[in-house]
């Protein structure tokens, strides 16, 4: 028989779903199971000597994992678990306030780190956007910025800017075009309505143990390891 507290427990557990049910977000598309750590599509030593093997291993396997398993709790229950993520940060207005804040720091950091993950490959020689291995982004580059030298600049001098705990992006914006931009903490684009193409985690857990206080050589560092071919499947894909 149901005890007077687990009673009380089940009718707030129940009001909460339908308060949850009643809103918007009803019409997401979900899958109902908790959200998982996928593999790295490389070894964490793969990014040597760029970015360190330990800072790998600890971003993915600690930093993402915590925010996953703080989404999943934060959501635990409600109709909103298991959607596409990034759908949930397109939407985020239509998520609860009192969780909102909660889905915005863990979903949003986990959305953001799974986008950064794809958009790395091992290194090799200074590579950079082209018509061979960008044809879609490369003229989207000259457009707005008239060289990818301009965008490393731009979008280096942003992520400088980045004051404590955030992200710079490169976007897609509601006419299509390129725009860098950054984020505080764990807020992303999509959350404007803006589609991110290429990002950079300027969180000092991102670099501290190889660079220490020096942002900018890890900022550098990056444009060794971007996989271009990802940032074009992201920009068509962004485009339609």
């Amino acid at each position: 028989m149901m005890n007077r507290r687990d009673m009380i427990t089940s009718t707030l557990k129940g009001a909460a779903l339908l308060g949850l049910a009643s809103i918007p977000g009803v019409g997401f598309a979900r899958s109902g199971s908790p959200y998982v750590l996928d593999p790295l599509p490389f070894a964490y030593d793969a990014l040597e000597p760029h970015i360190d093997a330990l800072t790998m291993e600890i971003h993915h396997s600690k930093h993402h994992q915590a925010f996953i398993t703080n989404v999943n709790r934060a959501l635990e229950g409600s109709p909103l678990l298991g959607i596409p993520i990034e759908e949930l940060m397109r939407r985020i207005s239509e998520v609860p306030a009192s969780i909102r804040q909660t889905v915005i720091n863990n979903g949003g950091g986990h959305a953001n780190h799974a986008f950064f993950w794809s958009i790395l490959h091992k290194p090799g020689t200074w590579n950079e956007p082209d018509r061979t291995n960008a044809p879609t982004f490369y003229p989207a580059v000259l457009a707005e910025f008239r060289s990818p030298g301009n965008l490393y600049e731009l979008f280096d001098n942003a992520a400088m800017r980045v004051f404590g705990s955030g992200w710079a992006w490169l976007v897609v914006n509601a006419d299509k075009k390129l725009e860098i931009m950054t984020t505080p903490n764990q807020d992303s684009p999509l959350m404007v309505g803006k589609t991110p193409v290429l990002g950079l985690d300027v969180w000092e857990h991102a670099y501290y143990l190889k660079h220490q206080n020096l942002r900018a050589n890890y900022v550098r560092q990056f444009w060794s390891v971007v996989n271009w071919a990802a940032v074009e499947a992201h920009y068509k894909k962004a485009i339609g």
